[in-house]
């Protein structure tokens, strides 16, 4: 608690500091410390934007796993992709997964021609 009775413009490179320090110690690599200073500032400017760091974290995490998870159903099926969509359960879970993504998409399209309408009449 003692600690956040210090100002900001020196808690902040205080922080950073020890960050990198942290991480170089990790590894002995300085190649570590600019992964550090370009997600930092990635970070930063996805803050700025006003994007949500959960569904990119989430696919951090998730990707390699779904990836293995694919290429292991691949296998299975001697390459043929078509077994992934023959099944109506996977192919309703594919379709789910391709149309998701874009209800965002279609709620703005939605609400501007609301708008436009609203502006006719």
């Amino acid at each position: 608690m003692k600690l956040l009775t210090f100002s900001y413009h020196l808690l902040f490179p205080a922080i950073v500091v020890i960050t990198c320090i942290g991480v170089f110690s990790f590894s002995n690599s300085m190649f570590d410390v600019w992964m550090l200073i370009i997600f930092g500032v990635a970070g930063y400017c996805f803050a700025k934007l006003r994007c949500e760091p959960a569904p990119m974290l989430l696919g951090f995490i998730l990707g390699p796993m779904m990836e293995e998870h694919l290429r292991r159903a691949l296998l299975l099926s001697r390459g043929n992709a078509m077994a992934l969509i023959e099944r109506p359960i996977s192919a309703a879970m594919l379709l789910v997964a391709v149309l998701l993504p874009m209800a965002p998409a279609l709620s703005v399209v939605r609400r501007r021609r609301e708008e436009i309408f609203a502006e006719e009449n």
